[in-house]
């Protein structure tokens, strides 16, 4: 696998690829990585990748909270070692002043309703933020197909928005939640928990797993169906719910009365850590112990 830093030199192994004929699979990440993110190659893979490139980049512009940024973890060594392993052909590791050098002042955002609600609201400038950096680096990589995660399902549809109205010819391959077999959805800040954290954290895939049922079960009315998830939250010291709302996923709109295109959104802070996690109220069950 090639470790590459620069901007300049991705760029040329990319034109290299591309002059060959091969189809460049892009998967782009903050290292800290999981099984989750290893998902996303084998995706690229699936979706006609003939090579896969990772980035490993800790995006400060999509921190709206400084430390934040610095607890953020870093496992850069690790991390190359799985996506060797996983069969990534090379990974972009940029600094950042390599990509954001001194006098840096252009960004991109996507605006309306994919960026009034949920993380935009709770995080100021955080897509901003996101929408910048991916663009950069698809300019950079120049990828065919680029694959992200279900679980920022917010994330993928704004980075979706963004491909089709910059025209960027990029296929946006949408991954599905991996989930530790406690049902915690995997995420790099889940490192941040302790074991008793843990155990609340839980409360988050419990309360989407109950919100599910009632829906099926006939609840539609969200504010009933959110509280299944303030329910199994807020009985724990130390938690504290960000937002959760029902959204429909047709316009992106907040949903007094759920419909079979709803999805139930939550963030929560667990002893300091915020997590997120959604899941569709007609769609598949969360595998997570519902009975404790």
């Amino acid at each position: 696998m090639d470790r590459i830093t620069t901007i300049a030199e991705q760029r040329a192994w990319s034109r290299a690829r591309t002059r060959d004929g091969r189809r460049i699979g892009f998967v782009p990440t903050m290292g800290a990585l999981h099984e989750g993110h290893l998902s996303l190659v084998a995706q690229a893979r699936a979706a006609g990748a003939d090579t896969v490139v990772a980035s490993i980049f800790v995006n400060p512009t999509q921190f709206d909270n400084p430390e934040d940024l610095a607890k953020y973890p870093r496992t850069l060594e690790d991390d190359c070692r799985q996506l060797a392993a996983a069969g990534v052909d090379a990974v972009f590791l940029p600094t950042a002043q390599e990509m954001y050098p001194d006098g840096y002042c252009t960004f991109v955002e996507v605006v309306g309703p994919l960026t009034d609600k949920l993380c935009a609201v709770a995080r100021p400038g955080h897509f901003r933020g996101v929408a910048t950096v991916v663009n950069k680096l698809f300019s950079i990589v120049r990828p065919d197909v680029a694959v992200f995660g279900q679980k920022d399902l917010q994330q993928v549809l704004i980075i979706s928005r963004m491909v089709r109205d910059l025209d960027l010819g990029i296929d946006i391959v949408v991954a599905p939640t991996v989930r530790d077999a406690d049902g915690l959805a995997m995420s790099s800040r889940n490192r941040r928990l302790s074991a008793e954290s843990r155990a609340k954290a839980l409360g988050l895939p419990r309360g989407l797993e109950l919100a599910r049922r009632a829906f099926a079960a006939g609840e539609h009315t969200s504010l009933k169906l959110c509280e299944n998830v303030y329910d199994q939250l807020l009985v724990h010291d130390g938690v504290e719910v960000d937002y959760c709302d029902v959204v429909d996923i047709h316009g992106f709109a907040e949903a007094d009365t759920a419909n079979d295109r709803c999805v139930l959104a939550a963030a929560v802070f667990v002893d300091g850590v915020r997590l997120i996690d959604h899941v569709a109220l007609s769609g598949a069950a969360i595998p997570v112990s519902v009975e404790d």
